[in-house]
């Protein structure tokens, strides 16, 4: 196989991955929190072919004389832009939206080794029975929501429940009104060290791969910097133009490359012809 069908499979592979990322993104355009994923691109090793003679080298000329050759492109690193997206207003009093940029709810999602902690911007919260006449806190997949002391757990028979600014759970029973939790807020500190993760959750990287502890990345806050708007819901950061030209430039790119392998493929038919 010649170096240009070598560079343009490898790099096709890696194209179909950007256009994984960009699909997930325009599927979640209407998630709400969900913060966009971006590709980014890096060449592979590069091969400094040298068939000039250097006693003849112009004098102007910056760059390394003779031919570079590559060997095609890889998907480097997938990146989250954690901008804050619009707000849409629901009127729903279990609804939260985070007014303050790098500030995430915490949800505790079951793994293999247990439970672990995850992060989110998304704010729709539902109350589901747990038995016992108590209602738990949860996120739209049903995952525990932390307060400051562990799950949000009610007495069920109240009339009311609002999330207040500083997100501080107010309940109306028959009584009158009382706190009884609030919502465990914590900043990111080092957001873009966060890892993507499943149901619009971010996670800790593993310890292994940094030499950072974790209240050097995730940061509790305290209530008086909290600011939430109640009965609204963050909307997802996608540009559907930025997100559409994307996708059209990656299957221009898609097909170029394998045109590449085509034009090489007859090439090598044509040579193959003319030895015989």
């Amino acid at each position: 196989m010649s170096r240009s069908m070598i560079q343009a499979a490898v790099t096709m592979g890696q194209l179909q991955q950007k256009l994984d990322v960009i699909g997930n993104n325009l599927a979640n355009s209407n998630t709400p929190g969900y913060k966009t994923r971006n590709a980014e691109f890096s060449s592979l090793l590069m091969q400094q072919i040298n068939n000039l003679d250097e006693k003849n080298t112009s004098v102007p000329r910056m760059t390394p004389e003779g031919i570079r050759s590559g060997s095609g492109a890889k998907l480097g690193a997938v990146t989250v832009d954690l901008t804050k997206g619009t707000l849409q207003t629901t009127e729903r009093s279990l609804d939260a939206a985070l007014l303050t940029d790098n500030h995430m709810f915490q949800v505790e999602l079951p793994t293999d080794e247990g439970t672990e902690v995850r992060y989110t911007r998304a704010g729709n919260f539902y109350l589901n029975p747990i038995g016992g006449n108590q209602l738990m806190l949860t996120d739209s997949n049903g995952a525990p929501v932390l307060g400051e002391n562990g799950r949000i757990v009610l007495e069920d028979g109240f009339n009311g429940l609002t999330i207040a600014e500083n997100g501080t759970i107010i309940v109306d029973r028959e009584e009158g009104q009382s706190v009884e939790g609030r919502l465990g807020i914590v900043e990111a500190v080092r957001p873009r060290i966060l890892e993507a993760s499943e149901n619009n959750t971010f996670r800790l990287p593993a310890e292994d791969e940094l030499n950072l502890e974790a209240n050097e990345i995730i940061q509790a806050v305290a209530a008086d910097d909290v600011h939430i708007q109640t009965g609204a819901l963050e909307s997802s950061n996608v540009d559907m133009q930025n997100q559409m030209t994307n996708m059209l430039m990656i299957q221009r790119a898609y097909q170029f490359n394998g045109q590449s392998i085509s034009l090489s493929d007859q090439m090598s038919g044509l040579v193959n012809q003319l030895r015989s």
